[in-house]
């Protein structure tokens, strides 16, 4: 086969991959279409049955050797974000002084959060405050 055929066949195995939802078992396909088109294109893969077993062979394996440990990786990838909605009612701790309406950064469950103070009396820096509200990832807190 023709060295630009096997390009256009890891091209649009590709993005099969990237439009399908699943575990990346088309893309190891895609990939070796790609290397066996890099391989026709330099000359050293001319056979068409060389052709197709490299790509066989290569898909298969590398399917069998990388698909697990890529998933493993890309599990350990995704961070827990923390239950913001259940935050309410919490004790937050600002870590600047904070005007009447002003934002600054507290602490909260041991990370730093952005908050709004939300009372009408300044907080000063390490008073305990309540969270009052939780709004995308700012925190409205009040004096306790």
């Amino acid at each position: 086969m023709i060295w630009w055929y096997w390009m256009l066949l890891g091209i649009v195995l590709l993005g099969v991959e990237m439009v399908t939802p699943g575990g990346f078992y088309i893309l190891f396909f895609g990939l070796a279409a790609l290397i066996i088109g890099g391989l026709a294109g330099l000359g050293i893969a001319q056979a068409e049955w060389l052709q197709w077993l490299l790509f066989s062979g290569l898909s298969i394996l590398s399917l069998l050797v990388f698909r697990g440990p890529l998933l493993a990786w890309i599990k350990t990838q995704e961070v827990e974000t923390p239950a913001v909605d259940s935050m309410g009612g919490e004790t937050a701790i600002p870590l600047e002084d904070l005007a009447p309406g002003g934002t600054g950064k507290a602490e909260l469950r041991g990370t730093t959060w952005t908050v709004h103070n939300a009372g009408p009396a300044l907080l000063k820096k390490n008073q305990r405050c309540k969270v009052e509200r939780v709004e995308g990832l700012t925190l409205w807190i009040t004096a306790e």
